[in-house]
């Protein structure tokens, strides 16, 4: 029987015979296709077709096919692994480097002949071309599985997950379990490298902005140091994977958990109020991605100083835009209020300029309804203020190129998640930066969830130019990602998700973090302190 399939990248319909997969569709296309969205839904390219459906083929390009690809990437690494060192692998996938995986051995650092020996078995199985099999097995057969393979963070994880099955993934006689759906063979992952790094190492993937070229490599001394911490934090609290945190709070202890974290973050801040304090520093810059918490962070770090007797006087990047009508339209003919050209930067430069020597400035506003600048408050600073300036071009040496350094004190701000799935599935920062605006955007300003989806590509493609490349001038790096904080955001935010409808362009990004929420337990935000960063986005803080 034909099953008329409309592919929407061209918009054409072909006939496939009911219960076909869609390898050999995808194979015959140009693009080296990964995935596909199945009525959208992500699927598996070896998803058999039992009735007229929309198809959308990913490829690398897309968020979803690249992490598909990391994913397909790690699978196969862990298999090379498996293979040359036998029961010595115990590797763990934990945070991406300029879109590369950062990965580490437990107990053993490896070293880069041993590196060498798994890339060489990485490319056996690549040209081997090996099916990639899901497989659904009873949840008791799985837990024998990931015994056997020393993965006793994924068993820990199984007994939270309300299901009598559970989805694996076969390659010969190797299993494994990755989150998201993968290639169909392992031919389709021909571009890796693995290079020694900061005590593990790297897994260099496909550039998705140069396809058939490896992403480059970028030593982020400062987030990576941040990273190290956080893990050295969450191993000593016992809460480094989510099966660890729900046992937590199963055994009642989650309220200590709480006031651990928060009291780590509040003396990140007394440390950070005490350099700008004995570094007499009167200008504070603080940069970093959306839904970072900058706002309660700024809010946290002017009581720190008050403390060590500072005055914080706040002053918005935002009120130096040039008029709407005179800001360049960018390469997409649109007026971009995120580059740096948009601001008067020779002005804001003059301004503190006349501020650090004792002068009374005139700042300016500027008025979003009408799209102008206009006169605004007139401050001086005394002996004691301190400026904070919060926006996202606050680490760009441009933008203080007038300005004397040693008055300047940087700080970059973001949720580097600590927290892993288990041994081999991370949760992407971006993730939880998501999550944490849709809470907010739906609480705030009654946006629903697609909305905050279908903006977020453009927010990220925004943060890539005007935040990242700058993130290591910083002084100093705070972390807002708090250990417990997805468990507070879940029962607020799965309502919100469900109300993506499924002929949405959003369903399928929305369904994504439906099933990424299932692992982890609930959490009232009632046992979340006032002051806490998360407030910014769950509701109820002190700070107005």
């Amino acid at each position: 029987m034909k099953i008329p399939v409309t592919i929407l990248n061209d918009n054409r319909t072909v006939d496939l015979e009911q219960g076909e997969n869609l390898v050999a569709l995808a194979k015959k296309r140009d693009e080296n296709i990964l995935l596909a969205a199945v009525n959208n839904e992500l699927c598996e390219l070896t998803t058999k077709i039992e009735y007229p459906s929309k198809v959308e083929f990913l490829d690398i390009t897309s968020s979803s096919g690249l992490r598909s690809y990391q994913k397909s990437a790690i699978l196969i690494m862990l298999m090379a692994a498996n293979r040359v060192l036998g029961s010595k692998a115990k590797i763990w996938t934990e945070h991406t480097v300029n879109r590369n995986l950062f990965c580490r051995n437990d107990g053993e650092e490896l070293t880069q002949e041993q590196l060498d020996e798994i890339k060489a078995e990485m490319k056996r199985i690549v040209s081997d071309n090996l099916p990639i099999e899901k497989k659904t097995v009873p949840i008791e057969r799985a837990r024998m599985i990931f015994k056997e393979y020393g993965l006793e963070k994924r068993i820990k994880s199984l007994q939270y997950i309300k299901t009598q099955s559970a989805s694996i993934y076969k390659v010969g006689n190797f299993y494994e379990y990755l989150y998201g759906p993968l290639v169909p063979e392992t031919g389709f992952i021909r571009i890796f490298d693995l290079v020694k790094y900061n005590g593990g190492f790297i897994l260099q993937v496909e550039d998705p902005k140069n396809p058939g070229a490896l992403r480059p490599m970028k030593d982020y001394k400062k987030i990576c140091a941040i990273f190290d911490e956080c893990n050295r934090w969450s191993t000593i609290m016992q809460a480094d994977t989510v099966g660890a945190l729900n046992e937590i709070i199963c055994n009642g202890k989650i309220s200590d958990l709480i006031l651990v974290c928060e009291a780590l973050h509040e003396k990140k801040l007394v440390e950070i109020a005490d350099a700008i304090t004995s570094g007499n520093r009167k200008v504070v810059l603080v940069a970093g991605p959306s839904s970072s918490g900058k706002t309660t962070f700024a809010k946290r770090l002017g009581v720190q100083l008050r403390v060590n007797g500072k005055t914080p006087r706040l002053i918005s990047l935002d009120d130096y835009y040039f008029d709407k009508d005179k800001i360049e339209p960018d390469e997409n003919g649109e007026k971009n209020f995120e580059n740096l050209e948009a601001l008067d930067i020779r002005l804001f430069n003059e301004n503190l300029n006349d501020l650090l020597a004792g002068k009374t400035v005139q700042l300016p506003e500027f008025n979003f309804i009408t799209g102008k600048r206009q006169p605004g408050r007139t401050i001086s600073l005394e002996e004691h203020d301190v400026l904070i300036i919060e926006g996202i071009h606050g680490l760009n040496p441009k933008l203080t190129n007038e300005l004397p350094d040693d008055a300047v004190y940087r700080i970059y701000i973001s949720a580097l998640t600590q927290l892993n799935l288990d041994e081999h599935n991370r949760i992407p920062t971006t993730d939880t930066r998501m999550l944490r605006r849709m809470v907010r955007d739906f609480r705030t300003r009654g946006f629903d969830a697609d909305e905050t989806i279908e903006i977020w590509p453009m927010v990220n493609a925004g943060e890539e130019k005007n935040i990242y490349p700058y993130q290591e001038n910083a002084d100093v790096i705070f972390n807002s990602a708090l250990i417990y904080e997805l468990c507070v955001i879940k029962p607020l935010v799965e309502p919100v998700l469900f109300r993506v409808p499924r002929d949405s362009k959003a369903y399928t990004e929305a369904n994504r973090l439906l099933k990424f929420l299932n692992s982890f337990l609930p959490l009232s935000s009632e046992l979340v302190p006032p002051n806490s960063l998360v407030r910014e986005f769950v509701g109820g803080s002190c700070f107005k």
